[in-house]
């Protein structure tokens, strides 16, 4: 069974919205792709990947960098995802019951693994 591709309005949301696919997971397609649906990264992407890859001759960091910016990029190419992540986020923070803020963080959690997931072409 394939994952299918994020798209969130938000509770009741039905309105249906193009969100770009998933590029290949390369670092090269990644980068290309943030440019042009998710500007707003870029600067990061490019600084992370300088201080972290650079013209380094060791490629052992380059997974984790993927997957971290894979994460990132899933989720901003999807305002309305990238919105309710947010949303998730303050509320669990300014909650005052522990069970509520659990609840929210579980909930921020699982869309951020899905979104870890998302695949090329979806």
């Amino acid at each position: 069974m394939t994952a299918q591709p994020l798209h969130f309005d938000g509770p009741g949301g039905d309105r249906p919205r193009r969100v770009p696919p998933m590029p290949e997971r390369t670092p090269q397609a990644l980068r290309l792709a943030i440019q042009e649906h998710a500007p707003h990264l870029l600067p990061d992407f490019e600084a992370h990947w300088r201080r972290a890859i650079g013209e380094a001759f060791n490629l052992t960091p380059v997974p984790a960098f993927m997957r971290l910016w894979w994460t990132e990029y899933a989720i901003a190419r999807d305002p309305g995802l990238a919105d309710h992540l947010r949303d998730l986020e303050a509320r669990a923070a300014t909650s005052e019951d522990p069970a509520e803020s659990a609840r929210l963080l579980d909930e921020y959690s699982r869309l951020r693994h899905e979104a870890a997931h998302a695949e090329p072409g979806r």
